[in-house]
């Protein structure tokens, strides 16, 4: 990473040193997965290790586990032409593919009438909002809880969930679709026959080992109660900026969240202006999905959970990752409170 005070984990998080260890000695096997001979064999046994070291750390079986080139290839193979329900806080990914018309209150709660027509997120990538999933559940997006907070796949009682290995210190381009044994997915990419027939290709075995290392890693740190400590920071950051920016409002926050999400909005203050102070001041923050920065244009997030176009126009989402530290938030709130003042001032 660069100098910049890094706030930004739920875009994207620095590579796991376990991750990228497993990457590297995957790149001196010579074999193809799909080979017999010894180099082939050594390929596929790397192959497998790393689907079963996903699949610990999910409460899932390996067999359950289907590499992808990240969660949006896993939305898309299971969702594409299903007629599958959902809400306007859902991911672009999964939005494409659903008809969206399940309800959201203004705590970002979702209201669901038919669980098994439904995806919907485990938890929400702007707001940190977790959601209570309803047993029978067809398919949730699993990618923002995964590794964050304690969850089992088998538990769940899903038919399927979507995770991506770059949310939790793995490597970009990767993913998996977990599904529930015995569950029919008809292949979108066909040719010769990989993983048990529902994603044909080559498996990238340098990402896919680096997924299995960072899974075991985060699995890990959950356990360690890593994500408690950075709970509390969370709460030093909205309570510096609550009690001075009295304005300002924190979404989702009479919800359970995720330890790490902060998104607040202050009325008049855009959010894409905070992102470019706070950039200036050294701080790596977004004002709400990564995949959909750059664009001007409101949050469907926010939108649906009833805020209106110029509120959810003025958000910024903070969030925060095991190795950030106490300073780093006290050194964010002040310099965020310091342009929020000269914001105030310029209004009057």
């Amino acid at each position: 990473m660069n100098s910049a005070c890094y706030l930004d984990w739920n875009a994207t998080t620095p590579l796991r040193t376990e991750a990228r260890a497993a990457m590297i000695d995957a790149m001196d096997v010579v074999g193809n997965p799909s080979s017999v001979h010894a180099p082939g064999r050594a390929a596929k046994a790397l192959l497998e290790r790393a689907r079963a070291q996903v699949a610990a750390a999910l409460g899932a079986e390996g067999q359950d586990v289907i590499f992808t080139s990240g969660a949006t290839e896993a939305a898309a193979l299971v969702l594409a032409g299903q007629g599958y329900h959902c809400a306007g806080v859902e991911h672009d990914a999964v939005r494409s593919w659903c008809v969206e018309d399940l309800a959201v209150d203004r705590a970002g709660r979702i209201t669901i009438a038919d669980p098994g027509r439904a995806c919907v997120q485990l938890a929400n990538s702007e707001t940190g909002v977790i959601q209570d999933l309803p047993e029978g559940l067809a398919v949730s997006d699993l990618t923002q809880g995964f590794g964050k907070m304690p969850f089992a796949f088998n538990w769940l009682g899903l038919t399927a969930g979507i995770v991506s290995a770059h949310k939790l210190g793995g490597p970009k381009g990767i993913g998996a679709l977990i599904v529930k044994r015995g569950t029919d997915i008809a292949a979108q990419l066909k040719g010769g026959g990989q993983e048990m027939g529902r994603r044909a290709g080559t498996e990238n075995l340098i990402g896919i080992a680096g997924f299995g290392a960072a899974a075991q890693a985060a699995s890990r740190d959950l356990e360690a109660g890593i994500w408690e400590n950075v709970e509390k920071l969370r709460s030093v950051l909205e309570n510096a900026i609550a009690d001075r920016a009295k304005d300002t409002i924190f979404v989702g926050n009479e919800s359970r969240r995720l330890p790490n999400t902060s998104c607040f909005i202050t009325p008049g203050w855009k959010g894409e202006t905070q992102v470019m102070q706070m950039d200036l001041g050294g701080f790596a923050v977004s004002a709400g999905s990564a995949c959909s920065s750059g664009k001007v244009r409101a949050s469907h997030a926010l939108q649906a959970m009833g805020f209106d176009a110029e509120a959810g126009a003025c958000a910024l989402r903070v969030s925060l990752g095991p190795d950030t530290r106490q300073e780093d938030v006290m050194r964010f709130a002040e310099h965020w409170l310091k342009c929020e003042g000269k914001h105030r001032a310029r209004r009057g």
